[in-house]
């Protein structure tokens, strides 16, 4: 069955089977009226056509072409062509259909031909090309048009590729675009029921899927990393659209100060072996740019969790915009957000990729964008100002403030009320599905505490029971059905656990109920991690305060003078050994981000080595002021040197308390003014008091 054939091809496939001889390639563009080289192009696509019908087309140099097989079989083709009538694509579909189309154009194409693709009228298709330009605006692309001349997509190689990537998500919603990739590696199916999912997909060749494929299964287990199918299929397709390019000459560029500070990233060697795999399956070279946008899906798709490093020392920037946001949002909504710890560790791990990803134009695709902006339109515009006062220089897509409103609406709902939902499920496939499904909404939704398992019939009945605030959850379409529900598969893709997370949210969010709070006991095991997990802050927080070191530096000529009489100081007290090592890394730091802290005096030194003995934060006046890298890329004047260390192999509890450390220099305009101008005491005592805090808040 031809699923998409567009009028060109169905007339070169016609031509080809009257003429019983070759006929040469520019005979046919004669006959067809368009250039050779686009006759080239569509006769790759053909052949798949043909092998449905056991023909194969035979190309002779210097002599031509021709469609070689059973008389029957070319006859079956011919009658299958007349019947096959060209449906009526929407408005959203034709764009979809032109982007395809220029995307794979190696030259302009003429209106006509377009007209005659879509089946519609050239004064349609002239305004089809004004709205797909509105579309394609947002990422740097335009239409160039000449009359003549024809028409072709505009923009660096890298927007062509983010149109197509948006275009592939915004289509195929990720279980469809997960099991119809999976059919098309596997050949599992030739024919596909909707015609434009089938046309995007042609855009990636389906034998090199499957190679991608099959190598990332020996790489991906050892990536240590939590992706979800989605993510992981976008991955797939993103490296098989950039290998299909890259043969045809279409390199992408980028930034090479980016490339430079993304070699810092823990998923950089990732990265890199993912290109050395793709250079060795497919005997091509890959340019260093391509690292930074698999660098992009890596850092987007990671569920991180951010272990093994001192997440506020390297970010500390970032930190202090993201507090200002938080601060920003306590202000629009009226509620204490403050003191949140993992909605401000949350934002940080989402926002450092996405100011990449926003100022290198990189686009990202958000498929609960809608349902994001109608369920939670008064919060998304609140996100919104909030966004355009912190980060005034960027300018931040609606896809990225949706992602922002999801963990500013997580946490609102935490504020409003604890998980005290209900949900009424109804499924058709049986019990034991049932179960299975109220366990999975149990567990992945923490905003449902309660499941019932109903049946259709019982539904109607418990009318009167089921309140507005319950959640209706079905595996089958309920006719008839007045009320709300939400339809999901019996197993739950990743996708239909947002969009039931986004339904439980947005009922708690509006109709708010009083929940009684039951204090559950304490298992002997809870008990054992809690102070175990203490225990492991105290020892290193009594290793920080006993081991701080408050010093006035005499003048020196660089900060390298400095920061070798620092850990001259620091190998007598036993803290560091191997001095210089520890120099050499701390100055490394600085050379590739900044360590000035912007609107400040203070700069923050810090780096993890297996020359590091102790855990050790110490403070070091200036008696002259120097000029330093700022973290922001501006030089700072500072004369107060923060040095914060950590041993290579530390705890998780040992590398919160640094983070902690980090956080406290910029809290708020009284800490950071105090480690600006504060005494060795005051400074102390100031340690003392907040790590009393830490402790406290960690034991409630």
């Amino acid at each position: 069955m031809i699923t998409f054939i567009s009028s060109r091809e169905k007339m070169i496939i016609e031509a080809l089977i009257v003429e019983q001889e070759e006929i040469t390639i520019k005979e046919l563009s004669e006959k067809i009226d368009v250039s050779s080289r686009t006759i080239q192009r569509d006769l790759s696509n053909i052949q798949s056509i043909l092998d449905s019908y056991q023909l194969k087309l035979i190309r002779k140099s210097g002599v031509g072409v021709q469609i070689i097989g059973k008389e029957q079989k070319k006859q079956e083709l011919a009658q299958q062509l007349k019947k096959f009538t060209q449906r009526e694509y929407t408005l959203e579909e034709r764009l979809t259909l032109i982007l395809c189309i220029l995307y794979e154009a190696t030259e302009p194409v003429k209106l006509y031909s377009l007209s005659k693709d879509l089946g519609v009228s050239i004064s349609t298709v002239s305004a089809d090309l004004t709205k797909l330009e509105e579309q394609l605006r947002p990422v740097q692309l335009s239409i160039l048009k000449k009359r003549g001349y024809g028409v072709e997509l505009s923009g660096t190689e890298n927007a062509k590729r983010r149109a197509i990537s948006y275009a592939l998500s915004k289509t195929l919603k990720e279980e469809g675009l997960f099991s119809l990739i999976k059919e098309k590696i596997h050949q599992k199916s030739d024919t596909y029921e909707d015609p434009i999912s089938e046309r995007l997909i042609q855009l990636v060749d389906r034998e090199k899927l499957g190679i991608i494929e099959e190598a990332m299964k020996d790489l991906y287990p050892d990536f240590a990393l939590s992706m979800t199918d989605s993510a992981y299929v976008g991955l797939i397709v993103h490296l098989a659209l950039a290998i299909e390019r890259i043969l045809q000459g279409e390199n992408i560029t980028i930034d090479k100060a980016y490339l430079k500070q993304i070699a810092l990233e823990p998923e950089y060697p990732i990265a890199k072996s993912i290109i050395s795999m793709l250079e060795d399956c497919f005997q091509v070279d890959i340019p260093e740019a391509e690292v930074g946008y698999i660098m992009m899906h890596l850092q987007g798709s990671k569920l991180r969790q951010q272990e093994g490093g001192l997440v506020a020392a390297t970010n500390i920037e970032l930190y202090r915009q993201t507090k200002k946001l938080i601060e920003e949002m306590e202000e629009q909504t009226g509620f204490h957000l403050s003191n949140h710890t993992s909605l401000l560790e949350g934002l940080v791990t989402h926002l450092k990729p996405a100011i990449h990803r926003i100022e290198q134009n990189m686009g990202i695709v958000n498929p609960l964008l809608e349902e994001i902006q109608s369920n939670y339109s008064d919060l998304f515009v609140q996100v919104e100002i909030a966004v355009k006062k912190v980060f005034p220089k960027l300018q931040v897509p609606k896809e990225e403030i949706g992602y922002l409103v999801m963990h500013f609406g997580s946490v609102l709902i935490e504020v409003l009320s604890k998980g005290d939902l209900k949900a009424y499920v109804i499924c058709s496939s049986g019990i034991g599905t049932s179960k299975l499904l109220a366990s999975r909404l149990l567990r992945e939704i923490p905003e449902i505490t309660e499941v019932s398992n109903i049946s259709i019939f019982e539904l109607n009945k418990l009318a009167t029971t089921i309140t507005d605030r319950d959640l209706i959850i079905s595996t089958i379409y309920l006719q008839d059905f007045h009320r709300e529900y939400i339809m999901v598969n019996p197993f739950l893709t990743a996708e239909e656990i947002d969009q039931v997370q986004l339904y439980a949210r947005r009922k708690m969010l509006v109709q708010k109920a009083p929940s009684i709070v039951k204090e559950s006991p304490v298992t002997v095991d809870a008990l054992t991690e809690k102070m175990q997990r203490l225990g492991g802050y105290s020892e290193v927080i009594l290793t920080v305060l006993s081991n701080f070191q408050f010093s006035v530096l005499k003048e020196q000529t660089t900060a390298r003078c400095y920061i070798q009489e620092i850990c001259a100081l620091l190998e007598e007290r036993q803290v560091i050994a191997e001095k210089d090592m520890i120099v050499g890394a701390l100055l490394e730091r600085e050379k590739n981000g900044g360590i000035g802290i912007p609107g400040t005096r203070l700069a923050l030194y810090h780096t993890r080595s297996k020359y590091v003995h102790k855990p050790s934060f110490t403070v070091h006046k200036l008696e002259s002021a120097i000029w330093i890298k700022g973290m922001d890329g501006n030089d700072v004047k500072v004369d107060t040197l923060l040095i914060l260390l950590s041993p290579e192999t530390f705890g998780k509890a040992g590398l919160e308390v640094l983070s902690f450390i980090s956080t406290l220099i910029i809290q708020n305009e009284q800490s950071t003014q105090l480690f600006e101008t504060g005494e060795q005491s005051e400074i102390h005592s100031f340690l003392a008091t907040e790590f009393e805090r830490f402790i406290r808040e960690n034991i409630n």
